[in-house]
């Protein structure tokens, strides 16, 4: 296991040698209930509200204390998670521009006029609405981004004025916590924001309580959608879960430029993105090339610890899941696929990087979401073919085309069953003001930092009689 729990403490180790690197103290249930009575309190007394000047200095300090602290993020990302150090490095980035972007989205969070003498009924008088903060927010996060992610629950939350709960994942926690410390070293009072790093029975317990305005999960779609059928009325929600993201290739693709895309894309942090490159759907007869070019460049990332600078493959993020991977890929070989590099575990902790090619259709690397480091590359017969294969699962998130027809890409932009679908360019290309959200079983409510922040506040309307 990467990580070890007692009633008191978790230990958090670095998932490629497996040794200590640091530990947590976990929270009980009479911790969290206390806390949940004072964020209950925070919300329901408007006298207790932060005001926003207030709450934009914090967030203001708080960026420059992770600029500050920029190479110690940084590699605590890689340390706990997994995640090669460059890549790391650019999160830190995206984090810091996350928090600054909180900021700068409270300048959108306006209200609008309502015309009120549409009709008689309304004449005589005016109307307008405010936007004012949902109340106490629960987020449970996910490993693979440590700090970014919770940068995307938590820095809404305090831009918005609601007091938050943050459990981070138990593989993750210590970017987490470091996040909330920086954020009471700017001066945010530690009752609007909790490190709750938790068992799950009692994690289940703090999402379901009615006092919860608004959950916010990232994570496995199991548990994501388990915990919103037990959420207490009237508690809001957004899930964000996985996908297994397809990418449709014409034969007029440019294929210099795309090899590195769909490289980047299937093998960044080993796979182990909501979003990653999975179902490659090519041209019969130009699908083994492809897939042999893909192979070519894969074969030669540096798989290792992710602490290391030319590290470009780290660790998954535990030995169970290298397992899993080794399984699948097996099971897949056995039905026919092709191997044409990678298809073994590297030690304990690493999956070397993995191209196979024709799955079967049905093989668990071709319907469910590996998480790891492979791509499954398709000989298909026409684009209809490719569309309908990329449309067949009960997940859609982001998905990707590459070609140098207007005519393709529009139909794909408008065919493809995703939220998000990327011209010449990898399925987990992402920027933090963008929607990011799952259709389907692979989410609820839209993601990127604007948007949950107007999911954070609430609308009120005022009607004033002249």
């Amino acid at each position: 296991m990467n990580n070890s729990m007692n009633n008191a403490t978790l230990e958090v180790v670095n998932p490629f040698d497996l040794k200590p690197i640091g530990e947590v103290k976990l929270v009980d249930w009479p911790t969290i209930d206390a806390w949940l009575n004072t964020a209950s309190q925070l919300h329901k007394t408007r006298a207790n509200w932060l005001p926003m000047h207030q709450r934009i200095a914090i967030l203001k300090k708080t960026a420059q204390l992770m600029l500050g602290r920029f190479d110690e993020l940084a590699f605590q990302i890689a340390n706990e998670g997994g995640k090669p150090l460059m890549d790391a490095k650019v999160e830190v980035t995206r984090a810091i521009d996350g928090v600054e972007l909180c900021i700068k989205e409270l300048g959108h969070l306006t209200g609008t006029e309502i015309p009120m003498d549409l009709t008689a009924a309304g004449s005589g008088r005016m109307a307008f609405t405010t936007r004012e903060p949902i109340g106490p927010v629960v987020a449970v996060s996910a490993f693979n981004h440590p700090l970014n992610l919770i940068v995307h629950q938590v820095g809404p939350a305090i831009a918005t004025g609601c007091p938050v709960l943050v459990k981070p994942a138990s593989a993750t926690p210590l970017s987490c916590q470091a996040f909330v410390n920086m954020l009471y070293e700017a001066g945010l009072p530690e009752e609007w924001c909790r490190f709750a790093p938790c068992k799950s029975d009692v994690a289940e317990q703090m999402v379901t309580d009615p006092r919860v305005a608004f959950f916010s999960f990232i994570g496995s779609g199991a548990v994501g959608w388990r915990l919103k059928s037990k959420l207490a009325p009237g508690t809001r929600c957004a899930l964000e879960h996985g996908g297994v993201a397809p990418v449709i290739v014409d034969d007029c693709a440019d294929l210099e430029a795309m090899i590195p895309a769909l490289v980047k894309g299937g093998f960044y942090h080993s796979g182990q993105v909501c979003v990653s490159v999975q179902r490659v759907y090519v041209p019969e007869d130009m699908a083994t090339a492809l897939a042999q070019a893909i192979a070519d460049k894969a074969s030669k990332l540096k798989v290792g610890n992710a602490i290391l600078a030319d590290t470009e493959c780290g660790p998954l993020v535990n030995p169970n899941e290298v397992k899993r991977v080794e399984q699948w890929v097996n099971e897949a070989v056995a039905g026919g696929a092709q191997v044409l590099c990678g298809g073994q575990k590297l030690g304990e902790t690493s999956y070397a990087p993995t191209v196979l090619l024709n799955p079967p259709l049905d093989a668990k690397v071709s319907t469910q979401e590996v998480f790891g480091p492979v791509v499954c590359v398709y000989g298909t017969e026409s684009l209809t073919d490719a569309i309908a294969q990329a449309n067949s699962l009960p997940v859609a998130f982001q998905a990707a085309v590459f070609t140098q027809k207007l005519k393709v890409a529009l139909r794909c932009v408008r065919e493809i069953d995703a939220t998000a679908v990327m011209v010449n360019d990898h399925t987990a290309f992402r920027v933090d003001w963008m929607p990011f959200a799952g259709r389907r079983q692979s989410g609820y409510g839209v993601g990127g930092i604007g948007h949950t922040m107007h999911d954070m506040t609430q609308e009120k309307m005022a009607v004033i009689k002249l």
